[in-house]
């Protein structure tokens, strides 16, 4: 079992969905590339919308989750790259609905001169575990 906790001496999270401290449960840890807003053709979704492209990279990463039985809630780790500090409350906006208050992850966020791509504003980058009795191998 994923033990997340918030010692008393921590800053406060301010309804934010995140933790202090994360202890791994037994499973499969999967370490995550950085999504970025791009589809499957890549193609940037939501070009000068940070909020959107937000919502694909969230996308991008359930994806990969599902596709070896995982979910958003067996994130225990997330990076965040951003570009603009006012896209900030869009960010944690997407995030809040995407993930959990209760399965929030140790977070980590980034400002950064600039992404791989010049129309990318966001990227995350996850590490999750996916508990044995859900993993499965990808299937292609």
């Amino acid at each position: 079992m994923t033990i997340r906790y918030n010692p008393p001496t921590g800053w406060p999270q301010l309804g934010r969905p995140f933790h202090h401290g994360v202890v791994e449960p037994e499973g499969r840890v999967l370490h995550m590339t950085g999504q970025v807003a791009w589809d499957h053709d890549g193609n940037v979704i939501g070009k000068g919308d940070c909020e959107t492209q937000a919502r694909q990279c969230f996308d991008n990463v359930e994806n990969i989750l599902k596709a070896v039985g995982g979910r958003l809630d067996d994130i225990v780790s997330l990076t965040v790259f951003y570009l603009d500090p006012a896209d900030m409350l869009a960010i944690q906006k997407v995030r809040a609905e995407r993930i959990q208050l209760a399965h929030g992850p140790i977070s980590i966020l980034i400002q950064a001169a600039g992404l791989i791509a010049p129309d990318l504003l966001v990227e995350v980058a996850p590490i999750a575990v996916i508990p044995e009795d859900r993993f499965h191998e990808p299937k292609y």
